[in-house]
């Protein structure tokens, strides 16, 4: 299958922001070209004996389950009736669930916090498994109304170190060719407090050549990529601080904030850094986290 007629799968569960997330998916799979998979994680079927049911009797989670799917493919028939949609209830839970259906996806969509969470929270554990474990892009849709309808029209990378970037990249520029809008790729850099030796670093000393080397970086990040899509007008800027701070700031002129995350095998906790952990919980627009695959 090519990239683009592979589904994007969204995580619905009823919450007020899988449905966020599910509008922002049909937009997204309208721009792509690419159908749109809803997955409804239930573990109701573990613990349903096999057997025939009796009359009408169903259990109340499957009844729900069924509901569930049945509204979101309805809200997205709604929003997009070009948009081809199918509907899946998988009995897992859901973390599990959409990192099975990544493996078979162009991107896994996710709302910031699931039903039944709390509403303090600023990023569910499912958003955060899924963000740090999945092998395909994962977007969690979060931020203000002028970032979930794409009102900016200007998509933001952060670059990372070179060994993260590759796919975060080619997923950002792609972005901004099918929306037709800019592309901000920002560097972050900040001067040392200590040298090599272990001295203490004058902190009014050269800041030049930390921000020629990330400058340096951009450049050589963006060269193959521009050459790539010449249609795509990108705004490169390095800024000095801590990368996490830098871009939640930018993200409030942003529709999209694409990062790369490394995935480094046989490695099974979260794999998340804290670039990418401070944007899921703090951007003011969806965010996309891209894994690296190696």
């Amino acid at each position: 299958m090519g990239t683009m007629t592979l589904p994007l799968v969204v995580g619905v569960d009823g919450s007020d922001c899988s449905l966020l997330a599910v509008d922002w998916a049909v937009d997204e799979a309208a721009r792509h070209g690419a159908p749109l998979r809803l997955v409804y994680a239930s573990l109701w079927e573990r613990y349903e004996p096999r057997l025939p049911s009796v009359g009408s009797e169903r259990s109340s989670e499957q009844v729900l389950a069924e509901h569930i799917v049945a509204s979101a493919a309805d809200r997205a028939e709604r929003r997009n009736p070009e948009v081809k949609v199918t509907t899946d209830i998988v009995p897992d839970d859901a973390a599990a669930a959409l990192l099975r259906a990544g493996d078979e996806a162009f991107a896994l969509v996710t709302g910031s916090r699931g039903r039944g969470e709390l509403k303090g929270l600023l990023l569910g554990s499912v958003g955060l498994a899924v963000s740090a474990r999945a092998h395909c892009p994962v977007v969690v849709v979060r931020g203000d109304q002028a970032g979930l309808t794409g009102r900016h029209e200007r998509i933001l990378l952060g670059l990372g170190e070179a060994d993260t970037s590759t796919e975060a990249v080619r997923f950002a520029f792609r972005e901004a060719e099918v929306r037709g809008c800019v592309l901000d790729v920002v560097r972050a850099w900040r001067r040392p407090a200590f040298d090599r030796s272990g001295d203490r670093v004058q902190t009014d000393g050269p800041a030049d050549t930390y921000e020629e080397r990330a400058t340096a970086l951009v450049e050589a990040r963006l060269q193959a990529a521009d050459a790539e899509h010449p249609n795509v007008r990108t705004r490169p800027a390095t800024l000095e601080g801590p990368a996490g701070k830098v871009l939640v700031d930018r993200s409030a002129a942003a529709d999209l904030v694409v990062v790369g995350a490394p995935r480094r095998t046989g490695h099974f906790g979260l794999q998340i850094g804290g670039v990418s952990h401070a944007l899921l919980h703090h951007a003011r627009c969806p965010v996309a986290v891209v894994p690296e695959r190696r």
